[in-house]
């Protein structure tokens, strides 16, 4: 409905934007492409970053995790062997003999693996965080 009486039309009003204003519209326009294309890539970019980051953290969970169950059989097997071995005692002096002896290895064994875990944690602590120190140095400068 574009006739001679429609107060929009260009026949009735002719209206052209100034060469200023288009300019500085187009610019606008232009610098908002840029940014979302920036915007863009660094979302695209923390995408991969933080799915880098639970890749690596789920593997040395389960690193971890497989470590735990290993350490808790042979726990619980030294554990089952004392109890054996302490069913075949014929003296209290032999009792506190094997008690002693099995108390050392154990506090011996408890050392090794709390040793061996706290290297797997800090492995796996170093390689998640590896993906976040590469992401922030493509966007931050290191300080002098």
């Amino acid at each position: 409905m574009t006739g001679a009486t429609d107060p929009f039309s260009a026949s009735i009003i002719p209206f052209e934007v100034p060469e200023q204003m288009r300019a500085f519209a187009e610019k606008g326009v232009s610098q908002a492409r840029e940014s979302y294309a920036k915007f863009k890539d660094a979302a695209e970019s923390q995408n991969g970053t933080i799915e880098a980051v639970f890749t690596t953290a789920s593997k040395g969970a389960s690193e971890y995790t497989a470590k735990l169950m290993e350490f808790m059989k042979a726990n619980t097997s030294s554990h089952l062997d004392f109890a054996q071995e302490l069913i075949g005692i014929k003296s209290p002096s032999e009792a506190l003999e094997l008690w002693t002896s099995h108390s050392k290895k154990q506090l011996e064994t408890f050392q090794s693996q709390a040793k061996e875990l706290v290297e797997i944690g800090q492995r796996v602590a170093n390689a998640t965080a590896e993906p976040i120190k590469a992401s922030a140095a493509r966007f931050y400068k290191p300080a002098a």
